[in-house]
């Protein structure tokens, strides 16, 4: 009988059945959806492909790079690198900031050239910064015991200005969690990958095309050449345990398999209470946050001064120009990470970040279209100390993967990819 399932086709899904794959593994993969990748896929609207939400990759996320290598996506073709920086400016005033890393310097040199550098903040203040990054270095980017971002700031002196200009920025952006809750934790961890390796760690890394066909489309070509199957509009309704392994039942076929990696979200693992109810609370306690993605298509020749640039005291936080990066001209999409509910509609909404941009952007005017997405649980809300289950479960020849596993990582693209590795190595290595 076929040897291994996996439930889920999401990052994590997808990263563990092509590792298998990888080793000879038959894998038969099942995913609910029309589409692989969970929350990070592509779908067509007024003619473009577009994601269901703007993500970025940074240089650090060697796995998920790896990944892409393995089924035969070469990176420069499909990936815009940017040199690590910031343009941020102030809806409320014209103040701006911005910080260039060095590429002629190594890391962390390169980045702390650019701390000392940055421009819209005082030589006080970024030396504030400078030594507290030296300190976090110092101590190996590792806490004795975890603290709210916002507290760790407050400690090692970081101003007001700093904090809007830059780390609460970074934060949102790397956990979507608000400061007052994130992870310090979790935060010098992404720092560390990032500023204190290779200074090509903290290039940022953007999608030439979506994200279906970057990654999603590519590992399926690839399990299928690889004697895998994937079954897409397959929702598994039942797990039953048996005595050689586990039978899933969909509404029309039931199928025997000897292991399971279960590679939905963790607010899913309770859709399998009936039969494996001890699942269910390994995430009873997680919480979550949202991210709005607001894409405005401006007449093509509109452009940004940079590709990528952030905002401060607004309700946009980021916005992306996709002319420059994946040659839709005119189409700009703005993120808005851990907000609190819209008493918006949709419409009204995107008028107010239109609005938004038409302030800071005098070029971004005569919106043609917009559209709005909203992932409600975009991600788990990376909170101080929050225990996080391991890859194997608590049913034999069962295992769990997901950004949201036990790892170094918040929910990225880089730790689903890392969580569904481990998980393909354990199933491996149990047999």
């Amino acid at each position: 009988m076929p040897s291994i399932a996996i439930v889920g086709g999401g990052m994590a899904g997808l990263a563990a059945a092509a590792t298998l794959s990888r080793h000879g593994q038959q894998v038969t993969l099942f995913e609910a959806g029309a589409t692989l990748g969970g929350r990070a896929r592509g779908f067509y609207y007024n003619g473009l492909q577009l994601d269901n939400g703007q993500h970025l990759l940074l240089g650090a996320y060697q796995q998920t790079r790896q990944l892409l290598q393995l089924v035969g996506v070469t990176e420069s073709t499909v990936l815009t690198r940017l040199p690590m920086q910031l343009h941020i400016k102030d809806l409320m005033g014209k103040h701006h900031f911005s910080l260039s890393s060095n590429p002629a310097l190594a890391a962390p040199w390169s980045i702390l050239w650019g701390l000392m550098t940055a421009q819209g903040i005082g030589f006080v203040e970024r030396w504030q910064a400078v030594r507290w990054l030296v300190w976090m270095r110092l101590h190996h980017f590792t806490l004795q015991h975890d603290q709210s971002l916002m507290s760790l700031l407050m400690t090692h002196q970081q101003s007001p200005a700093m904090i809007k200009w830059l780390w609460e920025p970074l934060c949102l952006a790397a956990l979507n969690t608000p400061l007052e809750q994130a992870s310090a934790q979790v935060f010098l961890n992404v720092l560390r990958d990032s500023f204190a390796k290779n200074k090509q760690d903290a290039d940022f890394l953007i999608a030439k095309t979506d994200l279906s066909s970057l990654i999603s489309t590519p590992i399926a070509q690839y399990l299928g050449s690889n004697n895998s199957q994937v079954n897409i509009k397959t929702a598994i309704e039942t797990i039953q345990p048996t005595t050689q392994g586990y039978t899933l039942v969909t509404n029309d076929a039931e199928y025997a398999f000897e292991a399971i990696i279960l590679a939905c979200g963790p607010h899913q693992l309770k859709n399998f209470a009936k039969t494996l109810p001890k699942l269910h609370r390994l995430t009873a306690h997680f919480s979550y946050q949202p991210i709005t993605t607001v894409y405005l298509q401006y007449p093509a020749q509109t452009m940004l001064p940079k590709p990528m640039m952030g905002m401060v005291n607004s309700l946009s936080q980021w916005v992306f120009d996709r002319g420059q990066l994946c040659h839709q001209a005119g189409l700009m999409a703005v993120v808005i990470s851990a907000h609190k509910p819209f008493t918006l509609t949709q419409n009204e909404l995107a008028v107010a970040v239109a609005k938004e941009l038409a302030a800071l952007f005098p070029c971004l005017s005569n919106v043609i279209w917009h559209k709005v997405i909203t992932e409600k649980r975009a991600t788990f809300s990376c909170d101080v100390g929050l225990s996080r289950p391991e890859n194997s479960s608590p049913y034999p020849h069962l295992w769990i993967a997901g950004d949201y596993t036990a790892g170094a990582y918040p929910a990225t693209i880089e730790g689903a990819v890392r969580s569904g590795i481990q998980a393909a190595n354990s199933v491996m290595a149990a047999r």
